[in-house]
């Protein structure tokens, strides 16, 4: 397992800054993929689709799991928000899984622009995780079966490690609270291990989701009630989501709170699918666009000579 070192968890953080840019830039760009001048109106794609709200979310767990989990084989990462695409999309990319069956998808200026102009355009990628995905099992827009699928997984396998990303409107489908039994059904030496995390952000597209509601001892008891053991991750911090990883705890159940929308122009309710919704009609929101992509300072994680920083 990864350790805590300094290197380590800046190369984590700019993972996280990669995927969150390249999020963004699938939502958003049809052109000017690099911020190589300022952002214009013909550079925004005339018809914005997807979800922004869950992405930094995504992208954070994601990238500590990786790091933690880099020599284990048999770990995998099911998600949960498959609306979160183009944050599921930019790892993927990054990791050079997508260019496996897509060889446009290269790791480079031309599969910057590849991907990002084809998010939610014809003929491209779907807003929402699909059967095209690589690994996917469920379309990505049916909440709730995650955690099932991940026991599916785990059953007669003890060697695999199954992290479970749950968003927290979708922990109130039923499907997802009836699989929190599976714990109780499959915990044991002949089956694999499932390590849930609920994605704490406060809101259920624009209502706020029932759990961020509750105290954090309502929310540990209810955890303690199906047998696992409640793990608080506060933040976005590369250095407290490992040393989350590293607690030797029995059946962790962890809890990752995070601003709906975090590094986005606009927080909560309002970041659920398109924050901007009309930068390419009004300079202001353009204007907030780019600030916003600058914000990530991309041209010192990636150059067009030397590739990606990560």
């Amino acid at each position: 397992m990864s350790g805590l070192g300094i290197a380590n968890l800046e190369k984590i953080a700019k993972r996280i800054r990669i995927c969150d840019y390249l999020s963004v830039a699938q939502l958003y760009l049809k052109d000017n993929f690099l911020l190589e001048r300022a952002l214009e109106p013909g550079d925004i794609k005339p018809r914005l689709l997807g979800h922004w709200g869950t992405c930094h979310g995504i992208n954070v767990a994601y990238a500590n799991l990786k790091s933690y989990y880099k020599d284990d084989p048999n770990f995998s990462f099911v998600l949960g928000p498959g609306h979160g695409f183009p944050a599921l999309q930019a790892n993927l990319f990054l990791d050079g899984e997508l260019s496996k069956i897509d060889p446009r998808a290269t790791r480079d200026k031309s599969g910057i622009a590849y991907i990002c102009k084809n998010f939610s355009w014809p003929d491209g990628f779907p807003s929402h995780a699909s059967p095209y995905t690589p690994g996917i099992i469920t379309e990505g827009g049916e909440l709730g079966y995650a955690l099932a699928n991940a026991y599916g997984v785990a059953l007669g396998h003890p060697e695999k490690t199954i992290a479970v990303l749950i968003g927290d409107g979708e922990l109130e489908t039923a499907t997802a609270i009836a699989s929190l039994h599976l714990n109780d059904l499959l915990a044991g030496d002949k089956n694999g291990k499932i390590l849930p995390i609920l994605h704490l952000n406060g809101y259920k597209i624009s209502a706020p989701s029932i759990y961020a509601r509750k105290s954090e001892r309502e929310l540990n008891e209810l955890i303690r009630g199906f047998g696992f053991t409640p793990v608080w991750i506060d933040g976005d911090d590369p250095e407290v989501f490992q040393m989350a990883l590293e607690k030797q705890v029995e059946a962790p159940f962890y809890i990752l709170k995070t601003e709906k929308g975090a590094t986005g122009p606009n927080r909560h309710h309002d970041a659920h699918q398109i924050p901007l919704k009309e930068p390419h009609e009004s300079s202001e929101e353009l204007k907030e666009l780019e600030n916003w992509l600058k914000s990530y300072n991309f041209g010192e994680l990636f150059s067009e000579e030397g590739g990606f920083d990560d």
